[in-house]
């Protein structure tokens, strides 16, 4: 099968754009993950699925925990600047909640220990409870087909 074929099917399901964050040796990093579920009501578990490589895996081994925040259809530019699609070029607001950072103004903002992980191929797959939880009012930013959108624009 390509790979390519692969890559634009499951471009084809419309998925929430988050950013997991971390903070290690008082440095806030983060990166943009779309592969994100809930996985159990009880415990609070939900799940996220990153490429080994990235730069995030080993700062997330050593912490142990993360902050995840889903974004609003206004942080479309922080989704690309975690994803390093663009440079950095503003201020971004973090707010401590529940000791992780997480992005201020989201639509959501999740505080999580690290329970489990797996491998998966090339990704490694986290499973964490949540331990803090945030919600405002927003549309949301999404990704479908290789582009972002909003939901007016489906």
């Amino acid at each position: 099968m390509d790979s390519r074929l692969f890559r634009d099917a499951m471009g084809k399901f419309a998925t929430g754009i988050t950013v997991i964050t971390t903070e290690y040796n008082e440095d806030i990093s983060g990166m943009t993950v779309n592969a994100f579920m809930s996985v159990s009501l009880e415990p609070k578990l939900i799940a996220i699925s990153i490429d080994e490589k990235a730069s995030m895996y080993p700062k997330l081994q050593k912490t142990g925990k993360f902050g995840l925040s889903i974004l609003a259809e206004d942080q479309k530019e922080l989704s690309m600047i975690f994803a390093k699609q663009i440079k950095k070029n503003r201020e971004i607001v973090f707010k401590m909640q529940d000791t992780v950072p997480v992005i201020e103004d989201s639509i959501v903002t999740l505080s999580c220990n690290v329970k489990e992980t797996a491998e998966a191929g090339d990704h490694i797959i986290f499973i964490a409870e949540v331990t803090d939880i945030a919600v405002n009012e927003a549309e949301p930013v999404l990704f479908f087909g290789g582009k972002y959108r909003s939901l007016k624009s489906l």
